[in-house]
């Protein structure tokens, strides 16, 4: 069903353009379709701030729910911005103060670039903090992506995330181990999903906090869990949000950083299970080129993105796609119901998430 256009944000046209379907709010009126309205805590750095928006406004806007989709963008003035990124904010992006005067029926929230080892320590912490509470007694779901899943069980659970050896970066696959949770529900039981971070939240930490694994790879680690209640918070460690080619500008980014001389010392390695072997040899190429260029202090030779990126496979959308489905159908049918909250003495142990 449709996004509703229900402000000027650029991202509205850009998703139209691409075939998306977008209904300004005077077409909407005239249609007896039930609201969503859905928060979206855009946390992410300058560079990734736009990206991130489109990403989750297009999974949004994919759902086969019979209901037409307001989607709230907001932030936290703490997050230090260029001056054009906070005039663009303050242009598009709403008050959080407005959103809990109007109200949700649910909540996601993104990653975000961190410096402190600490996440307590980061400037978005204290702000993060209020919204989590708020929604976690006035807002039907809260999904969770990355980082955002490090922060909540670190402030709900007391749990801290624990440092990779190296980064963990690539498009890895899953398996689905309690299919028949709603959220999992009708997937494939084997999914891809990219993976990027220095930190990670373990199986076994889960498992402490008694919140139950949904997916989980062999090498990338949990993927998707729940909290105890089956559906309240919803835990993303992968990026199923992520475009074909988020990964690729990633390690773009990486290797200019290098060539600057502010990345780690080494090269920066692939994302593994994304470039194919032609492509590989194109980077290795291209890697010598750069080597040189730092050594001479000469300028960064052009990225073969032109050459890349018709190599490049998007394995993991459709998945992503139907798991933002069955919680956004979940988020309905609870809000349908009048029921804000799913307690555990509502549920149907034969069918979690059905209530009594």
């Amino acid at each position: 069903m449709p996004l509703i256009a229900h402000s000027n944000l650029p991202t509205f046209d850009r998703l139209k353009r691409e075939g998306s379907s977008i209904l300004l709010p005077t077409k909407a009126d005239h249609q007896d379709i039930r609201e969503l309205h859905i928060g979206l805590l855009n946390m992410m750095p300058d560079s990734a701030l736009l990206a991130t928006e489109r990403q989750f406004f297009r999974l949004v806007g994919e759902s086969n729910q019979i209901a037409q989709f307001y989607i709230h963008p907001f932030t936290f003035n703490e997050i230090p911005r260029s001056a054009n990124t906070r005039e663009y904010i303050k242009k598009y992006y709403e008050p959080f103060e407005n959103l809990q005067k109007t109200g949700l029926d649910a909540l996601i929230i993104t990653g975000a670039n961190v410096s402190q080892p600490d996440l307590a320590a980061e400037p978005f912490w204290k702000p993060l903090i209020k919204v989590i509470d708020w929604a976690y007694e006035n807002v039907t779901s809260t999904l969770c992506s990355c980082l955002a899943s490090h922060a909540v069980l670190q402030l709900r659970h007391n749990i801290k995330r624990k440092r990779l050896p190296e980064k963990k970066w690539g498009v890895y696959q899953h398996e689905v181990l309690n299919p028949e949770h709603p959220l999992v529900k009708n997937i494939n039981t084997r999914l891809d999903v990219p993976h990027s971070r220095f930190n990670e939240i373990t199986r076994e930490q889960f498992e402490q906090a008694k919140l139950p694994i949904l997916i989980e790879s062999t090498t990338a680690g949990v993927h998707l869990a729940v909290s105890e209640d089956l559906f309240r918070i919803v835990y993303f460690q992968g990026h199923p949000e992520y475009d074909t080619i988020s990964l690729l500008k990633e390690y773009k980014r990486e290797v200019a950083l290098f060539h600057q001389d502010k990345y780690n010392s080494h090269y920066p390695v692939y994302p593994e299970h994304y470039f194919c072997p032609q492509t590989q040899a194109i980077l290795n190429e291209h890697q010598h080129c750069v080597m040189s260029a730092k050594r001479d202090h000469t300028s960064l030779p052009h990225f073969p993105d032109k050459i890349i990126t018709p190599s490049l496979h998007n394995t993991w959308h459709d998945t992503a796609e139907a798991v933002l489905n069955n919680w956004i159908g979940k988020v309905y049918q609870l809000t349908n119901q009048n029921r804000t909250l799913p307690y555990m003495s509502d549920i149907d142990p034969s069918d979690p998430l059905k209530l009594k």
